[in-house]
C-alpha cells in the first residue's frame, strides 16, 4: 500500500492550496482517510478526516478555513486550504485506515510521504 501526496507549495497568507492523496497497491477497503501536519519541533496532529460513512472531523484551527473530501472510486482525499496563515506552515501527512488484505478484517495505519506547506505572512 502506497498513499502518494501532491500539491503543496508555497503561498502568500490569505491564499489556497489544494493537497491530494492517492492509495494505491491491493487492499480490502479504506475506513478512513485524512491529513496530519507537523511544524518544526512540535507533534504531528490532526487537521482533517473522513471516513467511508462520510463523517469527517476538524481541528479547530481549520474548521471554518479548510474542506476535506473524498472520491471513492479513486481512493483518494483532498484538502481544500483557504485564507491560510503562517501558522499553517508545516508538513502535511497523508494518512489512511484500510483493511491490506481483502479476506481479513485486520485493519492499520498508514502514512504517505509528506508534502511542505510554506505560508509567508
Amino acid at each position: 500500500v502506497q498513499l502518494q501526496a501532491s500539491g503543496g507549495g508555497l503561498v502568500q497568507a490569505g491564499g489556497s492550496l489544494r493537497l491530494s492523496c492517492a492509495a494505491s497497491g491491493n487492499f480490502g477497503s479504506i475506513n478512513a482517510m485524512g491529513w496530519y501536519r507537523q511544524a518544526p519541533g512540535k507533534q504531528r496532529d490532526l487537521v482533517a478526516i473522513t471516513t467511508s460513512g462520510g463523517s469527517t472531523n476538524y481541528a479547530d484551527s481549520v474548521r471554518a478555513r479548510f474542506s476535506i473530501s473524498r472520491d471513492n472510486a479513486k481512493n483518494t482525499v483532498y484538502l481544500q486550504m483557504n485564507s491560510l496563515k503562517p501558522e499553517d506552515t508545516a508538513v502535511y501527512y497523508c494518512y489512511a485506515n484500510l483493511r491490506p488484505y481483502a479476506y481479513s478484517g485486520y485493519v492499520d495505519d498508514y502514512w504517505g510521504q509528506g508534502t511542505q506547506v510554506t505560508v509567508s505572512s
